[in-house]
């Protein structure tokens, strides 16, 4: 039997075919909630998805600026339009045979902070319009770039035309994009062939349910609100604090703390998000239980 109201995050393991949007729509269809997510994956990928249920919608641009780990295959000589195994073929080459040492030290030039081109199919809108819309219609346009960091990569299987990588990045992050530009350092091209998202946040692959399982094992995958956002300091309010914050006034916060948001509880619950201001003040830029 389905519960009546959830307010937290749903971890599922999503197939590769559907869209981040399918498995959205058939979780909302089942539970009669509002349902967002916390970044897609691309219909060939698989791994977390972290769905947001109820009230913790509002707390998805926290819940998505978390990093990443994912699991990622490239094949090597082999160029696509959209940088993945979906895409029609642009260019075709044998791949070169790779010592070891070599690829070290090619995928050492990636780790840090890089600047990456946002893919042209991709959900990036410019000039209003997403870039996958006008890449149809075969317009003309610059996809952007961004910086983004690239904790680790691992090389953990290579043969001469694919290569299996462990990947520690943030979030933004395409990493068809990082299977491109390794190409491009090769010199012979390449694309993403296989991707698993393995951690999203503090959300582990480990902790997640198949599509399947969603009616009747989600608690097994559910994290309600109290559970959220542990990276933020915990500030325990009194009855006094608890009706000002419900009524979106600010508090004194602790002093000395160097930290920028903060989760506000009151009796066990998580009531509110507080940003930081000046002179030790707390200001509720989220109210999940308002007065």
């Amino acid at each position: 039997m389905l519960p009546v109201k959830l307010n937290g995050a749903l971890v599922v393991n999503k197939p590769s075919g559907p869209t981040s949007h399918d498995i959205v729509q058939k979780v909302r269809g089942l539970f009669r909630i509002k349902v967002g997510h916390t970044g897609t994956l691309d219909p060939m990928a698989n791994g977390v998805l972290t769905l947001v249920l109820g009230r913790a919608t509002r707390l998805a641009r926290f819940l998505q600026s978390g990093d990443k780990e994912y699991l990622a295959e490239i094949r090597l000589g082999i160029t696509t339009d959209t940088l993945d195994r979906d895409g029609r073929i642009l260019e075709e080459t044998t791949a070169p045979r790779i010592p070891p040492e070599q690829a070290h030290q090619v995928l050492s030039k990636f780790v840090g902070e890089i600047r990456q081109q946002t893919p042209l199919f991709s959900a990036v809108k410019v000039g209003g319009e997403r870039l996958y819309k006008l890449a149809r219609r075969n317009q003309q346009v610059q996809p952007p770039w961004r910086t983004v960091l690239i904790y680790r990569i691992d090389l953990r299987e290579q043969s001469q035309e694919t290569w299996k990588l462990d990947i520690h990045c943030s979030s933004g992050t395409y990493i068809r994009s990082l299977a491109h530009d390794i190409g491009q350092a090769l010199g012979c091209g390449a694309h993403l062939q296989k991707l698993c998202r393995t951690r999203s946040g503090c959300f582990q692959l480990s902790r997640a349910i198949h599509c399947d399982q969603i009616e009747s094992q989600w608690n097994r995958a559910f994290f309600p609100l109290e559970e959220l956002l542990p990276e933020l300091p915990r500030i325990d309010l009194n009855e006094q604090q608890s009706e000002e914050v419900r009524h979106g006034m600010k508090i004194s916060g602790p002093e000395k703390h160097g930290k920028e948001f903060f989760r506000l509880f009151h009796d066990h619950s998580l009531i509110a998000i507080g940003k930081s201001e000046q002179d030790q003040l707390i200001h509720p830029v989220i109210v999940l239980h308002p007065a």
